[in-house]
């Protein structure tokens, strides 16, 4: 059996939950650079549909959207599938936000505007892979 073929099959999966699509459009592009099967959706429903369809190994998921606050979409993600890794990504960066984050079961809180090292970064410290080159 080819490893390599494998490992093409097994695409570490990635969700993005943003209404920003250029935020949408940069993201999904710096992860499929280095080999990640990544998808985006711009609203809290549509993060619901994806997550029943295809679960992700890691959810990035803005603060503020159009039906609602990624915040209060934590609890529910962590309750139905325990083992995705969630990234909060906000422009709204306040202790009292990241500390709710935490508290609601997010691995990483960041911060807009981010960096694509930044990206890979959290990658890393949340699945202790390093993204591949």
């Amino acid at each position: 059996m080819d490893v390599n073929n494998l490992v093409k099959d097994k695409l570490l999966k990635v969700l993005i939950v943003d209404d920003e699509l250029d935020i949408c459009y940069l993201l999904s592009g710096l992860l499929k650079q280095k080999q990640f099967d990544a998808s985006y959706v711009t609203s809290l429903s549509d993060a619901d549909i994806a997550l029943k369809n295809n679960p992700p190994s890691i959810l990035f998921l803005d603060n503020h959207l159009p039906d609602g606050f990624g915040l209060d979409f934590i609890s529910g993600v962590r309750k139905k599938y325990p083992s995705i890794k969630i990234v909060m990504i906000t422009a709204h960066d306040s202790p009292a936000e990241r500390k709710k984050a935490y508290g609601e079961g997010v691995d990483y809180f960041l911060p807009k505007p981010f960096s694509r090292n930044t990206i890979y970064s959290v990658i890393e410290k949340i699945t202790g892979q390093q993204p591949e080159s």
